[in-house]
């Protein structure tokens, strides 16, 4: 037979083998449908953890949805439409005071810190909180935790949030930094991209970081329904471990490389830009450095919701945390080995 037939026949054998060998392995993985409440680069060890394939290693594959909403994440928890969901445990304490049997129980951290900023009209180098007093905020819904965050701070600071500040709750999420540009409020406070792009455009500063003056608090915790957890302990050990390889990645690298990983989940937003924003991320804390959800953590948020009046009544840790799977994560990842 010609040499170059046959030659053509072993490169077409063996592209065979390789697809084939592509299709066993994508077959093999387990299907975990993740919903995370929005797409934010406030989460960015778990598109690190997806983009450097950490899934892949512990064997599953993501099939990640978008829920807009903590209502609608737990909605699509309880359906069945998700396994896992990423938002905030506040979001599972209010199931958990509905009484429901079969209800959402924490089992891994990602963030450990509000991501919002406080934007004002002109840099204010030395801000203070008394300095909003009777000033126009535009703050977020009522009973959000935008909101919530920001009404502890204020009272925290000895000012009464709709007495000695007005705060504008009737917007949508998505209008606030608008109605600032266009003239409404002295201060707004917005999550990123929104707050580094209104500093980018030249006219607005971030004066202040909600995440770093309200303390450390469980913002968004990686959460099952209770039968879910039962019934899969191994799928949940192996995504808490994906996690938290992805967390140590983060840890490790710099704002510039972190940016580069996950800048094909964000394809709108400029590189300079993911960066900054990063940067800005990284160096207040906001992420964990361990999936580990700290029992402080829980009082701190229930003191958030009990402030505005949200919470019906505390729900004791060991009802709805599990440490077990993020305990085994440190034992069972290899933190020098994480690439």
């Amino acid at each position: 037979m010609n040499k170059k037939i046959l030659c053509a026949l072993l490169l077409i054998f063996v592209m065979m083998i390789l697809s084939f060998s592509g299709c066993k392995k994508e077959e093999t993985l387990k299907l975990v449908k993740l919903n995370e409440v929005v797409h934010s680069i406030f989460y960015a060890p778990q598109y690190v953890a997806i983009e450097n394939k950490y899934f892949e290693e512990e064997g599953l594959k993501i099939d990640l949805s978008i829920g807009n909403g903590a209502d609608k994440s737990m909605t699509a928890l309880i359906s069945g439409n998700a396994d896992i969901a990423l938002m905030g445990a506040e979001a599972s304490v209010y199931v958990f005071n509905e009484g429901k049997e079969n209800y959402a129980m924490n089992f891994a951290q990602l963030t450990q810190r509000a991501g919002n900023f406080l934007v004002a009209r002109e840099p204010i180098p030395d801000f203070n909180w008394e300095m909003v007093k009777g000033k126009t905020i535009v703050g977020g819904r009522l009973g959000g935790m935008p909101e919530m965050v920001l009404e502890y701070i204020l009272k925290k600071n000895g000012i009464e949030p709709f007495v000695d500040t007005t705060i504008i709750n009737n917007l949508d999420f998505s209008a606030t930094a608008g109605a600032f540009s266009g003239g409404t409020g002295d201060y707004t406070v917005e999550f990123e991209p929104t707050a580094s792009t209104l500093e980018q455009a030249g006219d607005y500063y971030v004066v202040a970081s909600l995440g770093v003056d309200s303390g450390l608090i469980p913002y968004t915790t990686y959460m099952a329904l209770e039968s879910y957890l039962d019934e899969n302990p191994d799928t949940v050990q192996k995504f808490t471990n994906a996690i938290y390889k992805g967390q140590i990645w983060v840890d490790q690298h710099t704002p510039a490389e972190i940016a580069k990983v996950i800048a094909p989940y964000f394809e709108g937003t400029d590189l300079e830009l993911l960066t900054t924003i990063v940067k800005r991320y990284k160096d207040q804390d906001t992420w964990k450095v361990e999936p580990l959800f700290d029992e402080n953590a829980l009082v701190l948020l229930q003191d958030v919701l009990e402030s505005s009046g949200q919470l019906e009544k505390r729900v004791n840790y060991d009802d709805l945390v599990t440490t077990t799977f993020a305990l085994k994560s440190l034992e069972q990842v290899d933190v020098s080995k994480v690439k």
